[in-house]
């Protein structure tokens, strides 16, 4: 029986029940297995290699994703660096322009290290990003909608162009999670994920995810996987296999709580400009409707010169001001200072990164509170 979401995320990492009828997965605190024979180690050795709780939640990752296999990683950056260690000395990837400002980090500061190289394209522009490709150019790298400017890339149309020239295509779907858009039936190769934001959902796991549809793409990165050794821990593996149960009923609460503050946003006079992929008048609102189940549940907006960042993001109450998103409390950031800080002013500003855009990521509490939140504290930043 072909199973729906809602119901894989609550039973989906149930395959290997043991002989005790545990409702849960168990968590399987050991390094190493006990083999049967000389022989036969019934597929555990080192549990750097496998662990049956990791595999637990790989399992029911790959059915979410509607993928053949996942991996799960310590980090959403660890998952993000498996993928680009798929490519050789000499490569060129492609990738988007607004992305997580760490995965800019680590190709800048490592891989390009060891001859890998990238470029910074605008995957809006279709002919751009394919005037791009030349022979070295193996992969494609974006993210959509982008972090934090929520910029929505058309996905049939970038997996056509990189079909066309033998690319392999890597998406970053942190900001939707399967739940909301499940980049690999659009074809994509690769998808990778912060774990550590809306699969988790409360803000008590660092973890990350690399699904595929394809066998030797697996096998590659299982490989990665088990040598570089940047495995996510069997607790935290059953802390996220945990929280993905609740995936559903906490975004869909999300973003109907998202939907009504993009709304008031718009009609604040302290507010420039809203960019939320969920609204009729943003303008990847056509293209975010074909490829996902909604417009998700991150916000960012731009203040007008008359208010401040800084007395704004002081002045909440309810909102939570620190990094990360995706948690059932409501947070709130400045990427310019925060997520992208990394990245110099002039290359934020090219972005669309500016030193009043605002990054929101709603929670589950009453929407009305959330709302009277951010308007008081938006009448008392003005200048």
């Amino acid at each position: 029986m072909s199973e729906r979401v809602d119901t894989q995320l609550i039973h989906g990492a149930n395959d290997k029940i043991t002989e005790a009828r545990e409702v849960n997965v168990p968590v399987y605190l050991t390094s190493t297995f006990i083999q049967k024979s000389f022989e036969d180690h019934s597929g555990y050795g080192y549990a750097r290699g496998n662990n049956p709780t990791r595999e637990a939640l790989e399992t029911l990752i790959a059915k979410l994703e509607g993928g053949k296999a996942s991996f799960a990683f310590a980090s959403g950056m660890a998952a993000s660096s498996a993928a680009f260690s798929l490519f050789n000395n000499g490569d060129k990837i492609l990738v988007s322009g607004a992305i997580y400002g760490g995965t800019y980090d680590v190709l800048k500061d490592v891989f390009s290290r060891f001859g890998i190289e990238y470029e910074i394209v605008n995957s809006d522009s279709l002919e751009e990003l394919e005037g791009k490709i030349t022979d070295n150019v193996k992969g494609i790298f974006f993210e959509t909608p982008a972090n934090p400017t929520l910029k929505v890339t058309d996905i049939r149309a970038v997996v056509a162009i990189a079909k066309r020239h033998n690319i392999l295509t890597i998406l970053d779907n942190t900001f939707m999670s399967p739940y909301l858009q499940r980049p690999l039936e659009l074809g994509v190769d690769i998808v990778v994920e912060s774990a550590t934001k809306y699969l988790g959902g409360h803000s008590d796991i660092i973890a990350g995810i690399v699904a595929v549809n394809d066998q030797q793409l697996a096998e590659r990165l299982h490989k990665i996987q088990a040598v570089l050794g940047g495995i996510i821990q069997p607790f935290d593996a059953y802390l996220l296999i945990r929280s993905i149960k609740t995936l559903g009923v906490r975004l869909d609460r999300q973003v109907a709580n998202t939907e009504k503050i993009a709304e008031f946003l718009v009609g604040h006079p302290a507010v420039k400009a809203v960019h939320y992929p969920g609204l009729k008048s943003d303008p990847g609102y056509a293209i975010q409707k074909s490829q996902a189940k909604n417009g998700g549940a991150m916000i960012a907006f731009e203040l007008t010169d008359e208010y401040c960042p800084a007395k704004f993001l002081d002045g909440v109450k309810i909102f939570t001001h620190g990094a990360s998103l995706g948690g059932v409390e409501s947070l709130i950031g400045h990427p310019a200072t925060s997520s992208h800080r990394s990245l110099s002013p002039d290359f934020q500003k090219e972005l669309g990164i500016y030193e009043r855009t605002i990054r929101v990521s709603p929670g589950i509490e009453d929407v009305e509170d959330l709302i009277e939140d951010l308007n008081q504290a938006l009448n008392n930043a003005k200048l």
